[in-house]
């Protein structure tokens, strides 16, 4: 009986803890936080156009409209870097080697601006990390 009671009581905490933490959104707070995305998204292609090296390289000279990146591939073992990688570490690769300039750190808002660019042109197309 005890027993019994005690997981009524658990169920009862877990059941009133995800509703306490459920998040409701507006269609306003959706709006501006899509908004905001696309800002990001505007800033990712404008630098993914223009020269991010020493050599006046830029992205889209290999990669045209992002083409040939897959960024739904990843993470995924990548030859040029002997392991697997994730999106950002190959922006980075690209920037350093290619482009022939400094690798931006992770979290960085231009490579975080560049991640959002690419994979917005891979939109809707399904998940597959791993894959080559």
């Amino acid at each position: 009986m005890i027993w019994k009671r005690f997981v009524l009581v658990l169920a009862a905490i877990f059941a009133l803890s995800s509703y306490i933490q459920a998040d409701e959104f507006t269609k306003e707070d959706l709006k501006k936080w899509q908004e905001s995305f696309m800002k990001v998204v505007a800033e990712g292609e404008r630098l993914f156009h223009s020269p991010l090296g020493t050599n006046k390289v830029s992205c889209d000279m290999c990669h045209p409209n992002g083409s040939n990146i897959h960024p739904e591939t990843y993470p995924k073992f990548q030859k040029q870097l002997g392991k697997v990688a994730t999106l950002r570490e190959m922006i980075n690769w690209c920037i350093e080697n290619p482009l022939e300039g400094k690798g931006l750190a992770l979290d960085d808002p231009r490579m975080i601006a560049l991640e959002a660019y690419i994979t917005w042109e891979r939109r809707g197309v399904p998940l597959a990390p791993g894959k080559h």
